[in-house]
């Protein structure tokens, strides 16, 4: 059997919980989570997950790809200022 060794790491009180009850729920502690974790990134040399900033989510994404064809679109309702659409908005209440 190899020879373990002990490691230390702060972690935030609430996203180990979080972590503790996830790793829980799939059979799991979290020495366990972490040694998967570890091995996955040594056999791949990388961290195995993507990481990156600003990656916004799906409905992000679609409010984003919404306002991209309502801004091309010339027929789409225009407003000269927020006060008009809040105006125009609290009317169709």
């Amino acid at each position: 059997m190899a020879k373990t060794t002990n490691l230390s790491i702060r972690i935030d009180k609430e996203l180990k919980e979080q972590a503790e009850q996830l790793f829980s729920e799939l059979g799991m502690n979290m020495t366990t989570a972490f040694n998967i974790f570890v091995r996955q990134a040594v056999r791949q040399g990388k961290i195995p997950f993507e990481i990156s900033l600003n990656t916004p989510n799906i409905e992000t994404i679609a409010a984003i790809e919404e306002a991209n064809k309502l801004s091309r679109d010339p027929n789409a309702k225009r407003y000269s200022s927020f006060k008009e659409l809040i105006a125009e908005v609290q009317n169709e209440i």
